[in-house]
Formats: structure tokens, C-alpha cells, sequence
């Protein structure tokens, strides 16, 4: 698929094919594409944490805030901001920084996966003490998105977008819109 065709294929999933598991290549191959994204000083500040077992998959479903569909889906992917990685370099930024990279490694699983056919919904409402909890995750790090993947049971259409000279701008914040070439 072409880089832009996967861009316009790429749509929020929320119903999977019950029992499909995502083949182990197809995992190795999102998170290989993960481990590619670009970071803050190319240091990654962040982890993964693959989630398979139905309980833990329920546990997160719960965590964020009953959001159950996730339980349908092949595996979960868990990226969690961690600030200690960037903070020797970056000092006060390193949160900001980790959160970013962490937002960055996300965006492209979910290209990955909808380049390999499967389907993937970005999960940022939750309970973050009760994420944490759930993901075993350390002081000083942080949840930042659950990535659900998994063998699409929908075809969703694409819904409307802004346009693009509302989101763009020349120059400045309330600059003239980009008119594009």
C-alpha cells in the first residue's frame, strides 16, 4: 500500500472479528515500525507493553472507563511515557518530550497495522492511577494511549475533516490560512 493510501485507509475501528488473534510477524512487524519512529533526541522515551490475556485486556477495558470493544481485539498495545529515559538530557522538558515520543511511536502502530490490514483504535480516555495500575507501571512514568489491534469486523466511511486552511496557517496563530501550491 502507498504511504498516502494507507493514510486515507486508516480509520477508528471499534469492532473486531471475535477469537482473530494478530499473527506474531504482524506484531513484530508494528513494533519494529515503532522502534523506527522518530524521538526526541533519538533516545525513546517510552515502552510498550503488549497485552494478550482476555483478563488484562478486561482490566484495561475497565480502566478506561468501560470502553469494552478493546476486549474484542487481537492484542493491545500500551505506550507509556518514560520520563526517566529524557531527563538527564532534557531536564524540565523530558515529561513533554517522553509524552511525545510515546504520541509518535502510537500514531505509527496504528499506520503499521492498517498497512497489514488490520484495524486499530486509539484509546486516550482512561483512569490514569487505574491504567498504571493495571499495566504495572513505575513511578514516574506515565500511560499515555492504548492502541487496540485487531482484524477489522467494519468498514467504516471516513468522516469530514477541517479544512485545511482552518488548521494551517502562514506564518503565525491566527495567520492567514495555507493556500496550498
Amino acid at each position: 500500500m502507498d504511504f498516502f493510501e494507507t493514510l486515507k485507509a486508516r480509520h477508528s475501528i471499534r469492532k473486531y472479528v471475535e477469537g482473530a488473534k494478530v499473527e506474531e510477524s504482524a506484531l513484530t512487524a508494528i513494533l519494529e515500525a515503532c522502534n523506527a519512529a522518530p524521538s526526541a533526541g533519538n533516545l525513546q522515551g517510552y515502552r510498550i507493553i503488549v497485552v494478550r490475556s482476555d483478563d488484562q485486556k478486561s482490566a484495561v477495558a475497565e480502566a478506561a472507563y468501560g470502553q469494552t470493544f478493546i476486549t474484542n481485539a487481537g492484542v493491545l498495545l500500551a505506550f507509556v511515557a518514560d520520563f526517566s529515559v529524557s531527563a538527564e538530557r532534557y531536564g524540565d522538558r523530558a515529561q513533554l518530550y517522553a509524552i511525545q515520543d510515546a504520541s509518535i511511536a502510537a500514531t505509527v502502530a496504528c499506520y503499521a497495522a492498517t498497512d497489514l490490514g488490520l484495524g486499530t483504535c486509539w484509546i486516550g480516555a482512561f483512569d490514569d492511577d487505574q491504567m498504571a495500575k493495571v499495566l504495572g507501571v513505575p513511578e514516574g512514568s506515565r500511560p499515555v494511549a492504548v492502541i487496540a489491534v485487531g482484524k477489522p469486523d467494519q468498514s467504516p466511511s471516513g468522516r469530514s475533516r477541517r479544512p485545511l486552511d482552518d488548521i494551517a496557517r502562514e506564518g503565525k496563530y491566527d495567520g492567514p490560512g495555507f493556500g496550498g501550491a
